[in-house]
């Protein structure tokens, strides 16, 4: 038996590497870096030696991370956040947001003519520049959604390629935007919005009792199960909204603010969400796919450059708060659960209901833009 295939294994080797990841801060060095960027590292190095299996292949474990954990610690993480920092945070976010979804549409365009990706991938590129357009304005959702119209799913090679790179080149830009903030802050201070001085920073350190934790279980297990039923006889309206409504409604009452361990239980759960993309970094299934990659990677990269250039040279030039652009361009390119875990990482608690709300937003729009880019390529 391959015990590095067996699910207890993969998911204890996700808890050690969250583990790992915070005992890393507690250096300076470590610190400046962030838990988010080291879960994401050290599950990357994982999956390339082989040591786990990359989410690519799949697992019940990351199913179970990607389908219920992702959506529930957003859940958790809102339980703590006052409706107030919507007021504050949320115009300029969704303006940023904005400014991100122009920047993707101007890179997948600039992209087409000059890496001329018809070449290599054939009939099938417009499609594929779609599922990128859609992908980098609101998450992966996006991407599957324009792949299984155009039916690229069912070309195995082209999909695996796309894929593949997808991850390859979204990742590292998700650690991107987790890093930029602190620095360029320092060489170019932006004044905070007024909602991250009326917020109190995330805590450290929590203590947790049983009915607490009983409590929070219960209320994000119940709100998941509304969540579906809703969207069961209401299509239009996606899972996270209803979600993301009940958190909302549910945080203003002082039983539920009253509850103890909600950042700790929630941020663990982003943890793993993210130690699950880490392993999406496979090095070795580009080996698979040939040529193909080549062209995909030259595409994706000036796409994510130019969408990073629009989005904080713009939002420089509005004299924008960094954290901000950056959780804005998360919501672009990773959707609501990267958007929460670049506003836990920057400890802004007042970006994390806007986050989950521009990034909704982006799961709407990019599959309508995917379609309206690949219909004119």
């Amino acid at each position: 038996m391959n015990f590095t295939q067996d699910p207890l294994f993969i998911a204890a080797t996700l808890c050690v590497s969250v583990f790992f990841a915070i005992w890393l801060t507690r250096f300076p060095w470590g610190r400046t870096i962030g838990t988010p960027i080291w879960v994401i590292l050290i599950c990357a190095v994982f999956a390339n030696i082989g040591l786990i299996p990359s989410a690519m292949e799949g697992s019940l474990v990351y199913d179970g991370v990607f389908l219920y954990l992702a959506p529930l610690g957003i859940f958790i993480a809102l339980l703590e956040v006052e409706l107030k920092s919507l007021k504050n945070a949320g115009i300029p976010l969704l303006l940023m947001f904005g400014i991100g979804t122009l920047g993707t549409v101007i890179g997948v365009f600039t992209a087409w003519y000059l890496v001329a990706p018809a070449v290599a991938i054939g009939e099938m590129a417009s499609a594929v520049a779609g599922m990128y357009t859609g992908t980098y304005i609101g998450g992966s959702i996006n991407f599957n959604a324009v792949a299984l119209s155009y039916e690229v799913n069912e070309n195995g090679p082209l999909f695996a390629a796309t894929t593949v790179v997808d991850n390859l080149i979204g990742t590292p830009w998700i650690i991107a935007t987790l890093i930029l903030p602190r620095y360029l802050q320092k060489l170019f201070p932006r004044k905070k919005l007024k909602s991250a001085q009326s917020q109190e920073k995330l805590p450290t350190i929590e203590f947790i009792s049983m009915s607490s934790l009983a409590s929070i279980l219960a209320l994000g297990f119940m709100a998941m199960v509304i969540s579906k039923v809703v969207q069961t006889y209401v299509p239009a309206i996606p899972e996270i909204i209803t979600l993301t409504t009940i958190a909302l409604i549910l945080a203003q009452f002082p039983a539920v603010q009253q509850l103890k361990g909600k950042h700790t239980l929630g941020f663990f759960m982003i943890m793993l969400f993210l130690a699950g993309v880490g392993t999406l970094c496979d090095v070795g299934a580009l080996t698979d796919v040939g040529d193909l990659a080549g062209t995909l990677i030259l595409f994706v990269g000036i796409l994510v450059s130019i969408h990073g250039l629009v989005i904080f040279g713009l939002g420089s030039l509005l004299k924008m708060d960094w954290d901000v652009i950056a959780v804005a361009s998360q919501a672009n390119v990773g959707g609501n659960t990267t958007a929460i875990a670049a506003a836990e990482s920057l400890n802004r608690p007042d970006l994390l209901i806007p986050g989950v709300l521009v990034g909704s937003l982006g799961n709407a729009l990019g599959t309508y833009i995917g379609f309206f880019v690949a219909g004119i390529l």
